[in-house]
């Protein structure tokens, strides 16, 4: 007797674990009857936390993710050698901060309140230093006695009169000693009709 219960025992055992196996198979079919494919999963990395993360490793990781600024003429590296830097106090309580770019000669990053741009040296025929951001459509005018910011996609002025202490200076040179006229009206000959 004790033989037979054994026997039973090991085909229950026997029909339990073939019944799980149909269990297993049956639920890996999809619901119109065909065989689900097997989803294999892959070990999921843990994420680094900021701090562990080495400045070199970041830097890589940022320059890869920054565009190429493209290369500049001597022409234009010239230009960007005289474009004013720093804090520029501009009308209306508002600013500007012009910083050049220590890996890329000639590109600046200029920032306002709301805006930031990418700015490069465009020659010009009149003398005036322009800086432009072609994408955004940006454009910076630095003369002797002030800077502005245009913003030409939208046809306004974001910032006027900003200046740099050498600016400053020029300006104040200008209302002592104004530079002479652009049209000279002693020379006009004016012809009376009658």
């Amino acid at each position: 007797m004790c033989l037979l219960k054994f026997f039973c025992l090991v085909f229950m055992a026997g029909l339990w674990s073939s019944g799980i196996n149909m269990a297993q198979a049956q639920s890996s079919k999809d619901a119109n009857g065909g065989a689900k494919k097997e989803v294999h999963t892959k070990p999921v990395a843990k994420p680094i936390a900021p701090d562990t993360i080495k400045k070199s490793d970041s830097h890589k990781r940022n320059v890869a993710l920054k565009p190429v600024d493209p290369p500049l003429a001597p022409q234009e590296l010239s230009i960007a050698e005289r474009v004013h830097v720093g804090h520029l106090p501009c009308e209306l309580g508002a600013s500007i901060r012009m910083t050049a770019d220590a890996h890329t000669p000639g590109y600046f990053d200029l920032q306002g309140k709301g805006y930031k741009y990418r700015m490069r040296p465009v020659a010009t025929s009149t003398g005036a230093i322009r800086l432009e951001d072609e994408k955004a459509g940006a454009v910076w005018l630095q003369l002797a006695n002030k800077s502005m910011l245009m913003d030409q996609k939208n046809g306004r002025r974001l910032a006027d009169e900003c200046a740099h202490p050498d600016q400053v200076a020029v300006a104040n040179d200008m209302k002592i000693n104004p530079p002479p006229p652009l049209i000279d009206v002693s020379n006009v000959v004016t012809i009376n009709k009658r």
